[in-house]
């Protein structure tokens, strides 16, 4: 049997996650990480040869026994995603996780989440879909309480545990109620939408509602992010909500008839008002700062939300594009701010032997000692903030103007709605970026220790990435086009 190169995207990761946790094993966790690094490249490659075959055709195909995967421009930006921030974290973590009891399992768990996200996307069916999304939530339930020692790690590692486990019993009924109703689970637009479907739909947008963090479904996400480690904080910020979202809005093709596609736009505007407004007011009051980077991601959410109802509720394809290319810039800036975040929680706490939680207050004067850092973290704020010329501020405009170019009375007020909220947003991020230039440094930054070259460097590469895109928009039309359509393609 020939193998198409996009199975390998799948392959590599799910085949090098048991073998680099034997060889921390066995010849210990140097070799861990470098297995890691390696496979990680290694699927660069399929990764390249895949993009280019999809130029030429929309959708490649490949049936495995009765499993059928498909790879069409939705899958290929969660794999750029997902493989882009793994590298990133998994080169940020050589230093970070250096020491660290169980190292191996964290390798191994990082590549198997990375694996499962990309095969979350080739999913052709709803079971399938509904297995590849377990599978990426048991490794990422270990991730999160990866310092069992730590009553707050284990506490976030149940929460995060009971709530999934609650949302993915919701998925599966739901995936049950659809095969019964159609005697089919294949991800196909439906022409009539009965009780049973839209029951059935009910059922799996609170179930994968619960992962994408839709409020008032996001109650595991800020301890889980706060007390992941900070490389596995970026990857279930910047790529694992965003997984569950797209897991969503492929589910909800089979149930969604001529009559209720807009009817689901209507509902994920509301998610979109909820998400924007809860994220930013909650966001406002934190004083840690990984915990306030948790909830500003509901509000973005919320910005990607936005665009999809609008594409549902009108049909613009301009307004699912932008959404498709917050996703993209949210998991640059977001990994940015916690990879950031992270690299001064590693210099001011545990290279000194120590766990507690990075405030802002501890920011104070961080520039004088740490001055890359704080320029890095101050671009992904900045950028998330949505100020021009970064990212997110492209990002934003072309979800607003989608939801403009609709010519609908009530898209036009949640767009001034939304960007009063990117407004607002800069209440809490503004006070971080002040702490950082002050100029009497904090007690913890005066006996901080130096950041490695190994934090630097996925820094760098990420800050340079969320300037250019601001810049350079077009350069990812390629990824969020192709995407867009692919999404709207399952919807009509």
């Amino acid at each position: 049997m020939v193998v198409h190169p996009f199975l390998w995207l799948i392959l590599i990761p799910l085949a090098s996650a048991p073998l680099v946790y034997l060889a921390g094993r066995l010849g210990g966790s140097a070799v861990a990480r470098g297995l890691a690094l390696l496979a990680l490249l290694l699927t660069g490659a399929p990764l390249i040869i895949t993009a280019q075959d999809l130029i030429s055709q929309a959708t490649l195909t490949v049936a495995l026994g009765m499993v059928q995967l498909k790879f069409d421009g939705l899958s290929l930006l969660l794999a750029v995603v997902a493989l882009g921030l793994g590298a990133c974290a998994s080169v940020f973590s050589i230093p970070y996780m250096a020491g660290e009891l169980g190292e191996e399992k964290y390798y191994a768990a990082l590549l198997g989440m990375i694996g499962f996200i990309i095969g979350l996307g080739c999913a052709a069916d709803l079971f399938n879909l509904w297995v590849w999304f377990e599978a990426m939530a048991v490794s990422s339930y270990m991730l999160v309480a990866f310092y069992r020692d730590q009553p707050a790690s284990l506490e976030a590692g149940v929460k995060y545990l009971v709530q999934s486990a609650v949302g993915s019993v919701l998925v599966l009924l739901g995936i049950a109620a659809v095969f019964g109703e159609t005697g089919r689970l294949t991800l196909n637009h439906t022409t009539t939408a009965t009780t049973g479907l839209l029951a059935a739909g009910a059922l799996m947008t609170v179930g994968f509602g619960v992962k994408a963090a839709l409020v008032p479904l996001h109650t595991w996400l800020p301890d889980a992010h706060a007390q992941a480690p900070s490389g596995i904080s970026a990857m279930l910020s910047g790529v694992v909500i965003e997984a569950g979202l797209i897991a969503l809005l492929r589910a909800i093709s089979p149930v969604l008839g001529e009559d209720s596609t807009a009817r689901f736009g209507q509902l994920l505007l509301l998610f979109a008002v909820l998400n924007m407004t809860l994220g930013n007011v909650l966001a406002l009051k934190q004083t840690q700062v990984k915990r306030m980077l948790a909830f500003s991601s509901l509000g973005h959410v919320g910005y990607m939300v936005l665009g999809f109802g609008a594409a549902a509720y009108t049909g613009q394809l301009a307004a699912a594009q932008g959404s498709m290319f917050h996703l993209l810039t949210h998991g640059l800036m977001k990994g940015l701010a916690f990879l950031s975040a992270g690299a001064l929680l590693y210099a001011l706490y545990v290279a000194n032997g120590t766990h507690g939680p990075l405030t802002v207050q501890d920011l104070n004067g961080a520039s004088q000692r740490y001055p890359l850092v704080a320029l890095t973290l101050s671009v992904a704020v900045l950028g998330l903030a949505g100020l021009p010329p970064l990212a997110g501020f492209m990002s934003k405009w072309q979800i607003f103007v989608g939801g403009v170019q609709a010519d609908d009375p009530l898209l036009v007020v949640l767009v001034v709605f939304a960007a009063l909220n990117s407004v607002l947003s800069l209440a809490y991020y503004a006070p971080l970026v002040n702490a950082l230039y002050r100029r009497v440094p904090s007690e913890a930054v005066q006996h901080g220790k130096a950041v490695s070259w190994a934090m630097m460097a996925p820094l760098v590469i990420l800050s340079a990435l969320v300037v250019v895109l601001g810049v350079w928009p077009a350069l990812v039309d390629g990824l969020s086009g192709p995407a867009a359509r692919a999404l709207l393609a399952g919807w009509q």
